[in-house]
C-alpha cells in the first residue's frame, strides 16, 4: 500500500511541480503540493503522515527535475 501512495504522490507532484521561477521556488512548491496530495491520499488509505512524507519527497524531486529541465540541464 505504501508503494501505491508513493506512486500517486509522485505522479501528482510531477503534474504541478513547476510553480515558481527559481530552483528554490519550484522545488518548495513541488514539495508543498506533493505533501498536500500525499496527505489526502494517505488519509483515504489510513496513514496521512506517511502519505504526506512520500508526497513531499516526490514533490521536491519533481520540482527540482522540472526546474532543471526548464533550464536545459536535462532533456
Amino acid at each position: 500500500m505504501h508503494r501505491f501512495i508513493l506512486t500517486l504522490g509522485f505522479v501528482g507532484a510531477l503534474a504541478v511541480a513547476g510553480c515558481g521561477e527559481t530552483t528554490g521556488e519550484r522545488t518548495l512548491s513541488g514539495g508543498a503540493i506533493g505533501a498536500a496530495g500525499g496527505a489526502a491520499i494517505g488519509a483515504m488509505a489510513g496513514s496521512p503522515g506517511i502519505g504526506a512524507a512520500a508526497g513531499a519527497g516526490a514533490g521536491l524531486l519533481g520540482g527540482f527535475l522540472y526546474d532543471q529541465h526548464k533550464k536545459g540541464n536535462i532533456d
